[in-house]
């Protein structure tokens, strides 16, 4: 029998901006601009005392200490790190995603984040890497579940993914002042919605 040629037909995205991703930076920003101007007019982070996870507050009712945690960080090199993430993880996600699915993935990364340290850690903790640690999750259940279309390449991709992820953990199961079980909370919600709901290519 004669072989019949193989036609490769290219993946394509759809060319929507990545008007969430966009607008989560700018927010985040916004946000920590407000916090080092309370600090400056007023001797104290307002918007961080509101906002941050408290377990005592949460159990008071304060239920948006959840969530609003993913807003706040506690120094320039903090948000540079975080926002820097997802800047490069969350432009791609947002792609294949679409607007409505990425913004349901960053909040229940979040939120999963901050539940997961509600329950485990008795700190108080804020800063958006309980979102981005679910982005990156879901970059890698992501390639996983498409990684007959991506080849070879697919390995490597999910080498690197777990390797963030394993030695971000390991640094804040070292360190002091990280919230390592938000981090685990994020893998796992980011994760699991990825499962869910993340897109599969035909």
């Amino acid at each position: 029998p004669m072989r019949a040629d193989v036609v490769r037909v290219p993946l394509r995205l759809p060319a929507n901006s990545p008007a969430v991703t966009y607008t989560l930076l700018g927010l985040t920003i916004l946000v920590f601009i407000a916090q080092q101007v309370s600090v400056a007019m007023l001797g104290g982070d307002l918007p961080a005392a509101i906002g941050l996870k408290s377990n005592a507050a949460i159990i008071s009712g304060q239920y948006w200490r959840l969530i609003t945690p993913m807003l706040l960080h506690g120094s320039i090199t903090h948000i540079l790190f975080n926002m820097y993430a997802l800047y490069s993880f969350g432009r791609g996600l947002e792609r294949i995603y679409g607007h409505t699915r990425f913004l349901m993935l960053y909040l229940i990364g979040a939120l999963a984040g901050n539940v997961a340290s509600f329950l485990l850690s008795p700190n108080n903790s804020l800063g958006a890497s309980t979102a981005v640690f679910g982005l990156v999750a879901a970059e890698g259940v992501s390639i996983f579940l498409n990684r007959r279309i991506l080849g070879g390449q697919a390995r490597g991709i999910l080498a690197n993914v777990g390797f963030v992820i394993l030695v971000n953990l390991m640094l804040g199961f070292s360190s002091t002042g990280i919230d390592n079980w938000g981090h685990l909370g994020g893998v796992l919600g980011g994760g699991c919605f990825a499962l869910l709901a993340g897109p599969l290519f035909a």
